[in-house]
């Protein structure tokens, strides 16, 4: 599963210079966001990075999920992030999809890795 945590890792730094990047054009759409807004959506991004070195331990999804929460959350303070949330929540179901047909086509033996070559 190290190839599966890797795509989780890569994915919560492409998310988090996704929220970032958002922070420049929040001030042309309507009132833009407030000090504290923008102080939240910025420790989120910044908690993104830190979680993507986390993915190999044991709660590294549960924190990876929990932070698509917080963008969720986020998008109270900011609409525009709640567009960026969902499409990201979308992203992870397909991950864990994919997590979990990776996950039981090695419990059955069907991963290339685990076939064996006939002689």
């Amino acid at each position: 599963m190290k190839g599966i945590r890797g795509v989780f890792a890569a994915t919560l730094v492409l998310e988090s210079i996704v929220v970032l990047l958002a922070l420049l054009v929040l001030p042309k759409f309507g009132g833009g966001a407030t000090p504290l807004g923008v102080a939240l959506i910025a420790a989120v991004a910044v908690a993104m990075i830190v979680a993507s070195g986390l993915q190999r331990r044991p709660f590294g999804l549960a924190v990876a999920l929990a932070l698509q929460v917080a963008v969720l959350l986020c998008g109270f303070l900011v609409p525009a992030l709640a567009i960026m949330g969902i499409v990201f929540v979308l992203v992870w179901a397909g991950l864990l999809f994919l997590r979990r047909d990776v996950a039981l086509r090695m419990e059955r033996g069907e991963l290339p890795s685990q076939q064996v070559p006939e002689s």
